[in-house]
């Protein structure tokens, strides 16, 4: 499965995750190239291939969505012997990520510690919860449980105070993608030094440091952020507003924007001048919400949109999974797609590159 005109041709990497954050981390590296070796456990395998329905061919959704473009090698690696094979397999790897809990690859000399100095070239990634020091060390590193913890649910549902999880397993795989930026940062200084390094990532950290501009928001102001459904906490108008029949996004980013906004919709309410800058929108967020829900009710999505996009005003419909599989700017750009067998679907790698394009969409291996 090494892609010889992949960007990371010649890579190879020894995957010893479970579930996301890891899986989704080792896929992004052989979707640009790298040979990726994927550890399972005998018998049953990632826990992930049994995560259903659904399943396609016998095989989990969610395993699918995780695991393209590797090679399976099925080894207990509390044998002796199959850690014999590990440390074969290691002799001619370049990177490997594991995300077991503190300790449990120590007790079997599979952590860093043990291998770096077998190994000195390694680039060992490992994936934890919490992280590797700190009071939270040995709590289970669940998304939805970091999802929590980390403050995002706190900022995210409605406003009637009902934290809600995010719909997809977003820190694990945001988790994924720090680990893949850090696993290349390494691999480029490697090829300086000469040496590997130890990466850590946290999905703890990882969900913190992507709390960005809202935990920016606290730490200069002070003022605890609170759930704003759809809407922004910065920018108004910026959210879901009903239409005769259904919803629509509105994005209005600027004044400009704003101004444009108020010749569509026409409502001398707007006129006052404490609207005219989008301080002054935020601080007066619900005079001016209500009179924009009633407008938007009054007329169908498709007749707003059509206004709205032709004066280049941010909107959009909310497209579910359907919505979406059929949306022609999707179609365009081949997001939904099928691997390499013409059969198994999944999802296209969103990084496009001119020279290395990312060509090959290896169904999971299964030997």
């Amino acid at each position: 499965m090494t892609h010889k005109n992949g960007a990371l041709a010649g890579i190879k990497v020894l995957d010893l995750s479970r579930i996301l954050a890891g899986p989704s981390c080792t896929q992004i590296l052989g979707d640009l190239g790298a040979e990726v070796i994927k550890i399972e456990k005998p018998e049953t395998g990632d826990d992930t291939r049994s995560w259903g329905p659904p399943f396609f061919e016998g095989t989990s959704a969610y395993y699918l969505s995780a695991n393209r473009n590797k090679k399976s090698c099925f080894l207990d690696l509390k044998s002796e012997g199959d850690r014999e094979k590990v440390f074969a397999i290691l002799e001619n790897t370049d990177i490997l990520v594991e995300n077991f809990k503190p300790g449990d690859l120590q007790r079997i000399a599979l952590d860093y510690e043990s291998l770096a100095s077998r190994f000195p070239r390694l680039i060992y990634c490992t994936i934890t919860g919490f992280g590797l020091q700190g009071p939270y060390r040995d709590k289970p590193g669940y998304d939805a449980l970091i999802q929590a913890m980390g403050g995002l649910m706190s900022i995210t549902g409605p406003t009637q105070n009902q934290p809600t999880k995010v719909g997809v397993a977003m820190t694990d795989l945001t988790a994924g993608l720090y680990a893949a930026v850090g696993i290349l940062s390494a691999l480029n200084e490697r090829s300086h030094s000469g040496k590997g390094q130890h990466l850590e990532i946290s999905l703890f950290d990882c969900q913190v440091a992507s709390l960005a501009n809202v935990a920016m928001n606290y730490l200069v102001s002070g003022e605890v952020p609170q759930p704003l459904g759809n809407h922004h906490p910065s920018i108004v108008p910026y959210g879901t507003y009903p239409c005769a029949d259904g919803e629509i996004m509105l994005a209005v980013g600027n004044d400009a924007q704003f101004s444009r906004l108020k010749k569509i919709v026409g409502n001398g309410l707007w006129e006052n001048e404490k609207f005219n800058t989008n301080q002054g929108r935020v601080e007066h967020r619900a005079e001016l919400e209500a009179p924009l829900n009633q407008i938007f009710a009054s007329q169908s999505r498709a007749h707003w949109l059509g206004l709205l996009e032709a004066a280049g005003i941010p909107a959009g419909p909310i497209n579910n999974m359907r919505d979406l599989e059929t949306d022609p700017h999707q179609k365009a750009r081949g997001l939904f797609r099928y691997m390499d067998d013409g059969k198994t679907p999944c999802l296209s790698n969103p990084i496009r590159l001119s020279r290395t394009p990312i060509k090959k969409y290896s169904p999971p291996g299964k030997n």
